[in-house]
């Protein structure tokens, strides 16, 4: 037994270290943070998307120190150019940076190789657990999706009922501290629902009775919880210490939101209710059938995180095509919606899945809200990010076409808080290897 558990050791070992020098070969060693803006900058003649819906035709953008500190219509303006440096971006876009919610990136690099998966934890209630901290800045996925304009992203913990803390990061830093734009903006959630099938096959059949009274069972010890933890943040000075309640804290004195996964229509009825007892309004993470309840999410003032578009509906009972429309409805109903893609390569299509949504029924600058200013707002970092307007971060990046457009997307120049950052990545670089090895 002995001997079998050191040669299963050796495997792993082997296994890791095989791995190591897989990554070593393609390190991107030429890819590093690009160093604080230094001199003032003026962007001329693009057409600005400024993420609020509005739109300039011939616009310029100032930034300095990090900060945008004008932008206007350059056909109207008297601008200022002395000592500063000149971008001339005519017949371009210029975006706000694109904002990704409820990701694992930088939790996960190969899901097939277990020792570099770090998204989740073990049990059902983890509020302590903290995904800040576990952000790997040297992933090589990060800079994959910058090349496509998403320059910031919420770093999501996954797994169990309470998953833990999210935080904001931008995506060009040296190390999780550099990279945290907001840490611990949000706590989730996942909310317990009854599954719709049954076990079959060798495993006994399980009632619906049993499974519903499972379901029940964990939304008891949910609220029995939350009851706990809100008492614990009211007390000034807890004869024992609790991390668990004490992580929670921030819910309830409204400085930390939370986002609970949950899709079906009663159950986001339920979810929104539960959060409510508590003094909380939540985000509403998926919400496939949001679209049926949108009266009712407007007048409780509840943001909505929509999965990507390209999907099958939730129930064999709904429009085929209500994944594509659910956007949409929710937003022209006066509903706040956000884009999402819940996972970490696939990020680089954000800006193609809001493309999708404006073409079934959305406004296009509405469509790019989702995934700028929506996003901001609902992330609460509106104030620094989410539009190009004076005083926020100058995080924005320079397209020669429309972003949202799979054909026409091609970003030529991008800044994170005023840092011209490297948009070199592993795909081009392999590109380019092979393109050099079979132009011939």
């Amino acid at each position: 037994m002995k001997g079998k558990g050191l040669m299963t050791m050796n495997k792993y070992m082997l296994t890791v270290m095989l791995w190591a020098i897989g990554i070593n070969c393609f390190a991107q060693a030429n890819i590093s943070p690009a160093k604080p803006q230094t001199k003032k900058t003026i962007v001329m003649g693009a057409k600005l998307h400024v993420g609020n819906g509005k739109v300039i035709d011939n616009s310029y953008l100032i930034f300095d120190k990090g900060k945008i500190t004008g932008v206007g219509d350059a056909t109207v303006a008297r601008i200022n150019m002395s000592d500063a440096t000149i971008i001339n971006a005519n017949d371009k876009h210029i975006y706000p940076g694109f904002i990704a919610p409820i990701t694992n990136l930088g939790l996960i690099e190969i899901s097939a190789v277990k020792a570099t998966l770090d998204y989740s934890e073990i049990g059902d209630f983890n509020p302590h657990i903290r995904a800040l901290v576990a952000y790997n800045t040297d992933s090589k996925v990060p800079a994959t999706i910058r090349s496509n304009g998403v320059l910031m992203a919420q770093i999501t913990p996954q797994g169990g009922t309470i998953s833990g803390s999210s935080s904001v990061v931008q995506l060009d830093a040296w190390n999780w501290e550099d990279a945290a734009i907001k840490k611990d903006d949000a706590m989730h959630l996942n909310w317990p629902v009854t599954p719709k099938f049954k076990n079959t096959g060798n495993r006994a059949a399980v009632s619906v009775d049993a499974l519903k009274e499972r379901t029940k069972t964990i939304l008891n010890s949910l609220d029995q919880f939350f009851t706990e933890a809100k008492a614990y943040a009211e007390t000034d000075k807890p004869a024992v210490i609790n991390t668990r309640f004490a992580a929670m804290k921030h819910l309830f004195d409204g400085s930390q939101r939370l986002f609970i996964s949950v899709a079906g229509e009663k159950d986001i009825i339920a979810a929104i209710k539960f959060a409510q007892k508590y003094g909380i309004t939540p985000v509403i993470v998926g919400g496939d059938e949001a679209y049926l309840i949108t009266a009712f999410l407007k007048e409780n003032n509840i943001a909505v995180i929509v999965n990507e578009p390209h999907s099958l509906p939730d129930s064999d009972d709904s429009d085929v095509n209500m994944p594509y429309k659910n956007a949409g409805v929710l937003a022209n109903a006066g509903v706040e919606v956000v884009m999402s893609m819940q996972s970490y390569w696939q990020l680089r299509n954000l800006p193609f899945m809001a493309g999708t949504i404006a073409a079934w029924g959305l406004d296009k600058e509405k469509a790019l809200q989702t995934i700028t200013l929506n996003t901001a707002k609902v992330l609460g970092i509106d104030k620094i990010a989410g539009s190009l307007e004076i005083g926020k971060d100058a995080t924005f990046f320079i397209s020669a076409g429309d972003a949202l457009d799979m054909k026409s997307n091609k970003v030529e120049q991008a800044f994170i808080q005023g840092r011209d950052i490297n948009l070199d990545n592993l795909h081009k670089q392999l590109d380019k290897k092979f393109s050099d090895k079979y132009k011939n």
